[in-house]
């Protein structure tokens, strides 16, 4: 009977350590963290939005609605989910667009899966009659948003094989532990009922992390800055996409529709010989009234 009570008495210490240490997890939770945040921050909720980053261009009603579609086949869609095990980039774009108010976000994605389920039950007789998900109510895509990677680099200049030896000791530990991370973006938009590409823009960004610093000057230091070092590349990818967005926004508050002669889409203006195209018939007339002022 000792000996059993020897042993729930040692089981009842081991489960109240157990409760002990789940506190002491919750304390030292942050939510909210300043340390966690990318340039994409707050939330939005219609033409509404909390804690927008201030940088963020902002349009005073919207100029239609948009999709954001992924190459999810793309070489950088490649390594930015392998190599650099970050997830899509859509989430990301589609917060940016709502808090901007320039565009209405319509649902393109995995989710549509989820709606046309709910679509099917509804024809299959199995949602309440008043569930309302007849035919008619989805809004359109005027737009379509793609966003890319075009360039990143882990270690930009070379710091740590160019710096890592000078002073020896702690300073070379220092020098040797920093990289310059570099990301460049692009964002293209397209009309969806004509195809023609609307806007192209170009986003950067550049962050310095410093990798083993946390380790050289103790714990205080190192639990400041681990989470921000270990997802750097994200963070400057988020504020290249951020950048590029914000490009987008200026060039579409100065746009101005390309024309092209005789219509878009008809045979443009570069003409080929004995072509039929608008473009033909002009290069044809040219030379023929070439010739004759020849002769």
């Amino acid at each position: 009977m000792k000996a059993l009570s020897t042993s729930a008495g040692y089981r009842h210490k081991i489960a109240l350590l157990a409760g002990l240490l789940a506190l002491s997890g919750c304390a030292n939770m942050q939510m909210g963290s300043q340390e966690a945040k990318t340039t994409a921050t707050g939330s939005a909720g219609g033409a509404n939005s909390q804690n927008a980053n201030s940088t963020l261009e902002k349009c005073t009603a919207p100029l239609g609605t948009i999709a954001v579609v992924e190459d999810t086949g793309a070489p950088w869609y490649g390594v930015l989910t392998g190599q650099m095990k970050l997830g899509s980039t859509v989430p990301v774009l589609k917060l940016l667009i709502q808090q901007s108010n320039c565009f209405v976000v319509v649902e393109r994605g995995r989710a549509m899966n989820n709606m046309m389920q709910e679509r099917a039950l509804q024809q299959s007789g199995e949602l309440r009659s008043n569930s309302n998900f007849g035919k008619g109510q989805m809004a359109s895509a005027d737009y379509s948003m793609s966003p890319s990677i075009t360039f990143s680099n882990n270690n930009a200049g070379g710091m740590t094989g160019g710096l890592g030896g000078i002073g020896g000791g702690v300073l070379g530990a220092v020098v040797g532990s920093i990289n310059v991370k570099e990301a460049s973006t692009m964002l293209t938009m397209v009309d969806n009922r004509s195809s023609v590409q609307l806007v192209a823009a170009e986003g950067s960004a550049r962050n310095m992390d410093f990798g083993g610093m946390g380790a050289l000057f103790g714990g205080g230091l190192g639990g400041g800055l681990g989470g921000y070092t270990n997802t750097a590349e994200g963070k400057v990818i988020v504020a290249a996409f951020t950048d590029a967005y914000n490009n987008v926004v200026k060039a579409v508050k100065n746009y101005k529709a390309q024309e092209v002669k005789g219509g878009l889409g008809t045979g443009g203006q570069l003409g080929v010989q004995g072509g039929s195209t608008g473009g033909s018939n002009d290069a044809t007339t040219t030379k023929s009234k070439s010739t004759k002022k020849k002769k």
